[in-house]
């Protein structure tokens, strides 16, 4: 923290009002107007929080400019090449890297939690054979608390650990009922001694008829995937979980509430929206043609998984991915399928034409995130359910996080009222 303050004046009457100015260990300061009401009575206007920091953490630092994503401290780029999933959900969860022994013993903890209560998986009966994956996950991990209740006082750390360790192990376990029920074939129980994701496609391909073998390449992809989409600082989804948890509401709760807000189209949805614009486009004869529509500002059409709203210059996920999906399309994804001859020619063209050069629209980790999926099998509708696995690491993180700071306090946003000002009521036989 800085003895940095910043002065508000206001011109109508000239009062002014000192405000501290919070510092960081990187990036922006911030100006503290926790007291602005208090000594001005006004509130800040700010939609979206486009400038407000909402919390001070120290899960996850991002530099749009730079294209710089660290986790505790460790550069994406690092933890993608030379660790795990579960080795990085332990970092997130205790803000260090594990000794041999305590990722021993973590990864032991977690693959003896994969299995949910057999109760739990009556529900996938009652859903529609066509039902949304995504909206089934919402509503089991949701149910959760029916189940684990044994370890739900929120107030003890004890609890919270415990609760998480739930959640990252049985999150694979309800993404793979999920995407069964879905395809209308029995669900697969969970394998302790496969890896995470090993694990996860083996429950997700596996049928009784034969024995599954994990292909290593698969196995490694999603690993990588999960280990770029495990946090993202301060977003829609985990400012979700924040607000939920600063109620008090119990983990899961706050995890399903997080999982509803992923499901945006503009959030969780957009390697989604990737493959859902290589359909439309159909075949490299279309790119020119396409191509031309997205640059007119007059037509609708727009491309998917390209820029970033947040990384300016470039994505370092999508730097990661770019070999891993070259691999996967080469070894593992249908050759006959035109669409991913057609990603790759918008992957050339993006690199070389003066468009995207100009606008720095680079492929980003949706663009090639939504194309391993497609290659590996995974239908689209499973696409933000993957994401949200992967993301459960951050989310219950962020609630621990938000949980052991004893200044912490419920969530109460304000707002510019523009409604009707007082006016009185009128019986109906009167109006």
């Amino acid at each position: 923290m800085s003895n940095k303050t910043a002065t508000l004046t206001f011109n109508d009457t000239g009062k002014s009002i000192e405000l501290p100015v919070l510092s960081g260990t990187e990036g922006p300061d911030c100006v503290d107007i926790s007291s602005l009401y208090a000594q001005g009575k006004v509130f800040t206007f700010d939609p979206g929080f486009v400038s407000t920091a909402s919390c001070d953490s120290a899960i996850t630092y991002i530099d749009g400019n730079e294209g710089i994503l660290r986790y505790r401290g460790y550069p994406i780029e690092q933890l993608a090449e030379k660790s795990t999933f579960i080795e990085v959900a332990y970092l997130l969860l205790y803000g260090e890297l594990p000794t041999p022994t305590q990722l021993e013993d973590f990864h032991g903890i977690i693959s003896h939690h994969t299995m949910i209560n057999d109760s739990l998986l009556r529900f996938f009966q009652g859903f529609h054979n066509n039902a949304h994956p995504m909206a089934m996950m919402v509503a089991v991990v949701g149910s959760l608390s029916a189940f684990y209740h044994d370890a739900m006082d929120i107030s003890c750390p004890r609890h919270r650990e415990i609760s998480a360790h739930r959640l990252v192990a049985k999150l694979p376990t309800i993404a793979a009922a999920c995407y069964k029920h879905n395809v209308g074939e029995p669900v697969m129980y969970p394998r302790n001694n496969l890896s995470y994701t090993g694990n996860l496609l083996q429950m997700m391909f596996a049928t009784p008829c034969e024995d599954y073998v994990v292909d290593p390449l698969a196995e490694h992809a999603l690993d990588v995937l999960f280990i770029l989409h495990a946090d993202h600082e301060q977003n829609a989804s985990t400012s979700t979980v924040r607000l939920s948890g600063s109620s008090g509401a119990n983990p899961f709760a706050c995890i399903a509430a997080g999982t509803a807000s992923l499901w945006g189209p503009a959030h969780g949805g957009a390697n989604e929206a990737v493959l859902d614009m290589l359909e439309t486009i159909g075949s490299v004869d279309n790119v020119d043609k396409y191509i031309a529509k997205a640059k007119d500002k007059d037509d609708p059409f727009r491309l998917m998984g390209f820029g970033h709203r947040v990384y300016k210059n470039y994505d370092p996920r999508a730097k990661i991915i770019h070999k891993i999906c070259h691999d996967v399309l080469e070894k593992l994804a249908d050759s006959n399928n035109p669409l991913f001859d057609l990603a790759m020619r918008l992957e050339e063209i993006a690199a070389k034409d003066e468009y995207f050069l100009e606008k720095k629209l680079y492929p980003n980790v949706d663009f090639y995130s939504g194309i391993i999926y497609r290659a590996l099998g995974i239908p689209d509708n499973m696409f933000t359910v993957m994401f949200a696995l992967a993301r459960t690491a951050g989310w219950v993180s962020h609630w621990t996080e938000m949980l052991d700071d004893p200044k912490h306090r419920i969530g109460r946003p304000r707002q510019l009222y523009q409604g009707a000002n007082h006016r009185d009521y009128v019986p109906v036989g009167e109006r």
